[in-house]
């Protein structure tokens, strides 16, 4: 599906997914940093939550057919790994994955403990005979480590307000955008209930000026 988006005849579609990704989640480009991850994250949206594979149905093969529903259906969850167990500290669901990308192994391998937003999808082959498969699709962005403290009061202050669980962890990618573009600044000035706020999401991050060299 993500090769299928890479077509010049799917550019404007693409573009208008990504915009709409960017004003809930934060900008990103290909100079920054962060490119690589956010357009994992990226794809990961437009096939779950924009369902941009029922866009390109008749170029995906039977097979590939079969992950739309779980797809569309995806889990979405701030995840903590606690040995094999994802525990979606928002939701508290618990999942045990049996299928996971290699860059998110590394992750988790890694045992960094941080929290990560992530889409966990059930699949069992179109047999119902079989036993579900679940699967952490490529796209999971890890928040850092030194922000976990941080992102607790967010969460309460998220309940309080009851909101969805897109509507925080968006919030949250918003979070995480503005501290890796602020240099010298800790977690909790960019992870705090204030930036919960819808106009958040519309208001540009500004890069500090480049100190000059003595």
């Amino acid at each position: 599906m993500v090769q299928l988006g890479g077509a010049p005849e799917r550019a404007a579609r693409v573009a208008e997914m990504r915009a709409g990704f960017e004003a809930r989640t934060g900008a990103f480009a290909p100079d920054d940093a962060w490119f690589e991850e956010r357009s994992r994250a990226f794809w990961c949206d437009a096939v779950t939550r924009a369902r941009f594979g029922r866009e390109v149905k008749d170029a995906l093969t039977p097979d590939e057919r079969c992950w739309l529903g779980p797809l569309e259906r995806a889990h979405r969850g701030l995840f903590r790994a606690e040995g094999e167990t994802l525990v979606d500290v928002w939701s508290g669901a618990e999942l045990v994955v049996t299928l996971v990308d290699d860059v998110s192994r590394a992750e988790l391998d890694a045992g960094s403990g941080q929290l990560f937003d992530a889409r966990v999808v059930g699949w069992e082959g179109g047999d119902p005979r079989r036993a579900v498969r679940l699967a952490l699709l490529p796209g999971a962005l890890f928040h850092p480590r030194d922000a976990t403290e941080a992102i607790a009061p967010v969460i309460s202050a998220a309940r309080a307000r009851d909101l969805a669980t897109h509507d925080l962890l968006d919030a949250l990618l918003r979070m995480e955008r503005t501290l890796r573009s602020l240099s010298r600044v800790k977690a909790a000035y960019a992870y705090r209930p204030e930036a919960l706020g819808p106009q958040a999401a519309r208001a540009p991050v500004r890069r500090p000026a480049k100190e000059s060299t003595p």
